[in-house]
Formats: structure tokens, C-alpha cells, sequence
């Protein structure tokens, strides 16, 4: 959690420790601050009712009817208006109005949050079941915003639908790569796309008329690859036909075969499109890459998180630049962290809300992840944008500034971006995006985050990618719960939420 928390912000985040978000925060569950004695817990007589949602520690709610505090001490929740004393201090509490329409919207990362490879995540069952109604309807926006980028949405969301117990369609699931349905000045480019899954259909769903693979660049130039001595080409054959100039190149996520899509890529950047050609270094910069998913890493089943496409992405950086003496640019860079992918995941958000007719404003989304230097980065690099956007009153223009640094690209109103789009992200509605991790996946709760960015790479390796600059505040979450079931009920708490 962040070092630091105005008086608000802490009673706020007393939910994520155990308390109800209308509750004072005090040191321990119910026990009292320091140099107070215990409080007593005065409404009238008779039995009390347990609030729905009181938490018993840092899962899930307690079924008693007493949650017991620091050193044994209890306090009972009840509807009323509450009365704590403290020595000569007497404080009262009322338990806000219940919102029954959401004001809010969540963010949901799937890898380490809802499933861990395919394997879902226990806690992710019972969060969904409290998100539906009888008939599997959402009771509030949500979008599952992914970094993985191998396969179309609508196959992720029969997957989610499986593994979750309620219907998901592919409107409320966001790839990787679902941003790059705005960049229709590459459309009709001819475009090399590595990766795995079905790219081609993956390609052409976003919008792109002339995709080519890696391996059919490797069948028409099959000189290129020869890392693997079995599968030179024993005899080479003319290609009957040409391919035409390659214009851009788009990395939608890891590969399989590592070492011909990083030869390949190289060969295309050196020759400007014409791979078949010598390399020549002077071609600078070079054709256009646009890259999706950033992640360093990944959770799967194993003990240890595995490589994503973050590393491949680490890979081709420095062969390039070890080659040429030059930084590889990126026109482009989607996927959590960047700010491109939470306007895009909030248009989607505002859409279901349109959809479902409620007509209370999304003012706050939650973003629920496992990893710090994505999912938390990144909400928090929204809230600033979203912040900064409030404070100077503009929704007027779209600048997506897709990295922080050096090779950060603007998408201009009359290039990527048609009238409709623009005006959908430009109209950015909610106030705040607040993070919410959990201990599921990547994030290790024993990790400390580097107090001087000066001294991340002895302190602490930053996992983000080159082009995000590193700063602590963007990588310490709003709250820290234990799994994704513990982040529904901390949010309908800090919302007031009861739809029922």
C-alpha cells in the first residue's frame, strides 16, 4: 500500500484490512487506536443483525456475529447508527444509503487473478457469483482486460464463460491487441505479424486486409533461417510468387520458434520491408513496429513466473541495437500499462452501462491485477491522466501518449483514430481508476518497491518495459486484498453497493 495516506484515503482502505468502509480506522479489526481503551459498541438493546459484507480479517466475510479486533476484543456490526467512546470522546457513525444502480465499473486481468494457466483461481467462482443476478445477468460494468493476444475474443470469453460458471460475451473481453482496431492507416499495409495462435484471423478481425506471418516469410525466403541446422533447406526452389513490401510490423505477443521471428524482424527493420535484400544500417528509422503486451512475465501453473512477451520484446531491443548503435522505436505500444488500453477498456465500460440502460455516470473504475509493473502502473497512470483531466476541465482532444519516454507516439485525429472512436475516448467519463492487487499471481506481498528510483536496479530490478520511466507512486497500489473474491466484496463495500 501506498507510505503514506491522507485521513479519507486510510478510512477508505480500513475495508482492505478488515474493516467496513463506513467504520472509523482504527489500529487493529475494531480495536481501538492506540492509548484508547477498547470501544463499546452502544443502538439499544435486543439482538443485532450482522451487516452483509462485514469482514473477518483479510478474506472473506465472517458468518458470527461478532468480529473479534486486535488483542481478542470484539465489536458487533449492526444497521444502526453506531456509538464508539473513547475516554471523554464520544464518536457516531451512520451507515450511508445503500446504492442499488453501480457508479463504478471493474477492470479484471485474467492470468494470475481468475486463473493461473488453465487452472481457475478458487476465489474467482464465488467473486463472479456475486457480480450476476439470477438470470446471469452483470449487476455492474465489467471487462476483462488482458494482456495475452493469441487467440480472438470471443474464444476467451467461451473460455472465461466455462471457467467462471456465468455467460461472458466478447464485448466485455479486451486483448492485448483489440486497440489496435483505431490504427486504420495500417490496414490496408501490407503488415508482418509474429506471434502464436491464429494470427491471421486475429489480423483480419482487427481490420488488417493484407497480413503476413512469420512463416511465410520464412517459405519465401527460406535462406533466412538457419539458427536450426534441421531445418535448412536442403533444396531450394524459386518462389512463385513475391511478396509484396512489407510496411509495418506488428508484434502481437510471444512466439514459439524465438530465434526465427527475432532473425526475421531484423532482417525486415534492416532492409526497410525488402528482407530478401542486404541489410543496410543507414535506414533509420526504421519501418513502423507496433507491439502488444509488455508483460516481463506471466503465471501459469508453475512455482516461478515464466517468460512473456516482455522478454521477447527485451530480445529484439538489444540485438537491434547491438547491430545498428541505435534504440528500436515503437510506434506504438498497447497493452496494461499503457494509457491507450484504459481509455479504450473505459469506452467499453460506458458502453454496457449504455447497453443496460443505467443511467447513474461511471465515475470510479477498480482495476483488478496480480502484477505491479502492469496492472497497478498502469491504473494508476490512468488516475493521474483521468486527475489531471478533471483539474483542467478538457475532454475536448485525445492525446494517447502510449509510453513515457523515448519512442511514445501520439495518435493524431485524422491517422489512427476515425470520428467515431474520437469521440468515444475523448469523452472520458469517470473521475478515478483505482487499483486493486492481489496476492495471487506475479505480486510477491514480500517484495519491497524501491524508495529512491535512483536506486531501482540494486534495490529492486524494474520489471516495466524500457520506454515507462520508473516512478514509486505508480506501482504502489490503493489496496492489497488476497484474492479477487475479497476485491468484489472490499469495492461493494467502499461503494455502498447492495443490488439485491
Amino acid at each position: 500500500m501506498r507510505r503514506a495516506l491522507p485521513p479519507l484515503r486510510a478510512l477508505l482502505r480500513g475495508a482492505a484490512a478488515g474493516r467496513p468502509a463506513w467504520l472509523p480506522a482504527l489500529s487493529g479489526l475494531c480495536g481501538a487506536p492506540a492509548g484508547f481503551p477498547a470501544p463499546a459498541a452502544e443502538g439499544g438493546g435486543g439482538s443485532s443483525k450482522v451487516k452483509r459484507g462485514a469482514w473477518g480479517g483479510w478474506g472473506s466475510p465472517r458468518a458470527g456475529g461478532c468480529v473479534p479486533g486486535a488483542g481478542g476484543t470484539g465489536a458487533v456490526f449492526t444497521t444502526k447508527p453506531l456509538q464508539y467512546s473513547f475516554s471523554n470522546f464520544t464518536y457516531q457513525f451512520t451507515k450511508p444509503e445503500l446504492n442499488i444502480l453501480p457508479s463504478f465499473g471493474f477492470l479484471f486481468d485474467i492470468d494470475g487473478v481468475l486463473v493461473r494457466g488453465k487452472t481457475p483461481i478458487p476465489a474467482a467462482k464465488t467473486a463472479f457469483q456475486k457480480l450476476v443476478n439470477s438470470q446471469g445477468q452483470f449487476l455492474v460494468p465489467v471487462v476483462f482486460v488482458t494482456n495475452a493476444g493469441n487467440c480472438l475474443r470471443q474464444k476467451k470469453a467461451d473460455q472465461l464463460s466455462h471457467l467462471l460458471g456465468v455467460p461472458i460475451s466478447q464485448d466485455q473481453v479486451m486483448m492485448s491487441h483489440s486497440p489496435l482496431r483505431m490504427f486504420k492507416r495500417y490496414h490496408e499495409k501490407c503488415v508482418l505479424v509474429s506471434g502464436q495462435g491464429p494470427l491471421l484471423d486475429i489480423a483480419q478481425d482487427l481490420g488488417f486486409c493484407q497480413p503476413i506471418t512469420i512463416e511465410t516469410l520464412r517459405e519465401k525466403h527460406p535462406l533466412l533461417d538457419v539458427v536450426d541446422h534441421d531445418r535448412r533447406p536442403n533444396v531450394l526452389y524459386p518462389s512463385a510468387v513475391e511478396l509484396p513490401k512489407i510496411e509495418a510490423v506488428v508484434l502481437f505477443g510471444e512466439p514459439v520458434r524465438w530465434e526465427t521471428n527475432l532473425q526475421l524482424i531484423i532482417d525486415v527493420l534492416l532492409t526497410s520491408g525488402y528482407p530478401g535484400n542486404p541489410h543496410h544500417h543507414e535506414n533509420y528509422p526504421h519501418i513502423p513496429v507496433l507491439a502488444c503486451n509488455m508483460d516481463l512475465m506471466w503465471v501459469a501453473e508453475a512455482q516461478s513466473p515464466r517468460f512473456g512477451h516482455g522478454t521477447f520484446m527485451v530480445c529484439l531491443e538489444n540485438i537491434y541495437k547491438k547491430i545498428t548503435g541505435k534504440d528500436l522505436k515503437y510506434e506504438a505500444l498497447m497493452g496494461k500499462p499503457s494509457k491507450l488500453t484504459y481509455q479504450y477498456a473505459e469506452y467499453l465500460i460506458r458502453a454496457q452501462a449504455a447497453e443496460r440502460q443505467w443511467k447513474q455516470p461511471i465515475q470510479t473504475l477498480y482495476a483488478v491485477g496480480d502484477n505491479l509493473m502492469t496492472d497497478v502502473y498502469g491504473a494508476n497512470l490512468y488516475n493521474r491522466y483521468l486527475e489531471e483531466n478533471s483539474r483542467k476541465g478538457s475532454k475536448s482532444r485525445i492525446q494517447a501518449k502510449v509510453a513515457g519516454g523515448r519512442g511514445s507516439a501520439t495518435l493524431s485525429q485524422d491517422d489512427e483514430i476515425d470520428n467515431s472512436w474520437e469521440t468515444e475516448l475523448a469523452s472520458a467519463a469517470a473521475a478515478h481508476c483505482r487499483s486493486v492487487l492481489v496476492c495471487t499471481g506475479v505480486y510477491n506481498p514480500h517484495t519491497e518497491v524501491p524508495l529512491d528510483t535512483r536506486e531501482s536496479i540494486t534495490e529492486t530490478v524494474f520489471h516495466g518495459h524500457r520506454d515507462f520511466r520508473f516512478d514509486p507512486g505508480l506501482v504502489e497500489p490503493d489496496h492489497i486484498v488476497p484474492d479477487v473474491d475479497a476485491a468484489v466484496d472490499l469495492v461493494f463495500q467502499l461503494e455502498n453497493f447492495s443490488p439485491n
